[in-house]
């Protein structure tokens, strides 16, 4: 499977991108309300980037309790559930005199749920495409990002000129509605990938199990460290260029849209490969241009060339899966999104710190240069990580009873 044509083909891949996009269009636009409200009532670069950011901080909870449901329940069953939740959260966020501190605890309540049962979306990608098509199909979900952040950024750029951020949390909660019912309606049951019941012993076991191979612990630090800290450059957007920021969030997502349609759809394995490296120094390098505090054009320019530099995560995810076993992917898989949200939105609240403390162009800068530092110190783990790239999965280990003490 090496066109979109042939993966579109497939109906359940083509109900779970719509489903996917519709509920990014409704994170974005309401983090963007969010942003506006929380700004606008603080005068926090760092209250308002934990607003728009720092939701995924609940994935560390998650990581650590109950991320086992991936593998531990039927995977259309989970994602209904957290999509459910998501329904209900977006619509609580409309009631206008609801309080700020409950509107950051629906967020890490909504995005908890999604921790737990995140894996099970990549890991069905895998499950609903012939072998050797994950990239190509998470590449086009990734895709799906880039488009939705750009509609729904641009788009709740405009709807805040017009409506009230309460009328835009309505539209994100119907917009989840559309989300849920695609994927209860639009999605076959499977099992559960795991014979045990989903607990916090388990979800630590395997935890521990997945980091203690060094190859894994190498990629999932490359995956979740540089990139977090350019997701701290991206928490300045709204400090920097205030109701304008939307156009630079809008271009990165150009950006990562480019680079993921390029890396997933045009490269072969090995050029795949190749491209890590330059990818990852691209992620960073283009934002020191911020100290000198670009004009709005500029900065748009520079953002969308730094954000390619996120396609380097499809090869090193593709790693990732080669060095895992089947029978614990969902898990692989979703500690790797919850590492990665976790670690972007501690780098997006430090960078808010920064901010609160320098110019938003200098903590832009700043952010950028430990980004570089982090990805040329990780540079060397990752060489044992390059022979299992294109490689088959590792086969699963034999199903053993529960030892969670159950």
């Amino acid at each position: 499977m090496r066109t979109y044509s042939d993966l579109f083909a497939v109906r359940e891949f083509r109900n779970l991108f719509v489903a996917n996009c519709a509920g990014l269009a409704a994170h974005t636009t309401s983090a963007l309300a969010l942003g506006s409200l929380t700004y606008a009532a603080t005068d926090s670069a760092l209250l308002t980037a934990l607003s728009v950011f720092g939701a995924p901080l609940a994935g560390v909870l998650g990581s650590l309790t109950l991320l086992s449901a991936a593998d531990s329940l039927p995977p259309r069953r989970a994602l209904t559930l957290a999509a459910l939740i998501a329904t209900a959260g977006a619509a609580f966020q409309a009631v206008p005199t609801l309080p700020l501190w409950a509107r950051f605890a629906i967020i890490f309540g909504t995005a908890y749920a999604g921790s737990i049962t995140g894996g099970a979306r990549w890991a069905m990608i895998s499950d609903m495409l012939p072998p050797g098509a994950y990239v190509l199909g998470r590449s086009t979900m990734n895709t799906s990002v880039g488009v939705m952040q750009i509609a729904g950024f641009g788009a709740g750029g405009v709807l805040l000129v017009w409506l009230s951020p309460y009328q835009v949390f309505l539209i994100a909660a119907a917009l989840r509605a559309v989300a849920t019912a695609l994927g209860w309606f639009g999605l076959a049951e499977r099992p559960a990938r795991a014979s045990e019941r989903a607990s916090t012993a388990r979800t630590l076991r395997i935890n521990r199990e997945l980091w203690a191979d060094p190859r894994r612990r190498s990629l999932y630090l490359n995956l979740w460290v540089p990139n977090g800290l350019v997701v701290g450059c991206e928490a300045l957007f709204i400090p920097y260029a205030g109701e304008r920021a939307g156009f630079l969030f809008a271009a990165g997502a150009l950006g990562m849209l480019a680079g993921d349609v390029v890396v997933g759809r045009f490269l072969t394995p090995a050029q795949r490969d190749w491209a890590v490296r330059p990818l990852r120094l691209l992620l960073a390098l283009p934002y020191l241009a911020f100290v000198l505090h670009p004009a709005l054009p500029l900065a748009m320019l520079v953002a969308l060339v730094a954000s390619a530099g996120f396609a380097a995560s499809l090869p090193l995810q593709e790693r990732l899966i080669a060095h895992s076993p089947e029978q614990m992917r969902g898990q692989v898989l979703g500690l790797h999104q919850n590492g990665m949200l976790a670690g972007q939105a501690v780098f997006a609240a430090l960078a808010g710190v920064i901010a609160d403390r320098l110019p938003a162009a200098w903590a832009v800068a700043a952010m950028a240069g430990l980004s570089l530092v982090a990805t040329v110190a990780l540079t060397r783990g990752l060489r044992q990580t390059e022979a299992a790239s294109g490689a088959e999965p590792e086969a699963a280990p034999p199903r053993t009873p529960a030892t969670d003490g159950r």
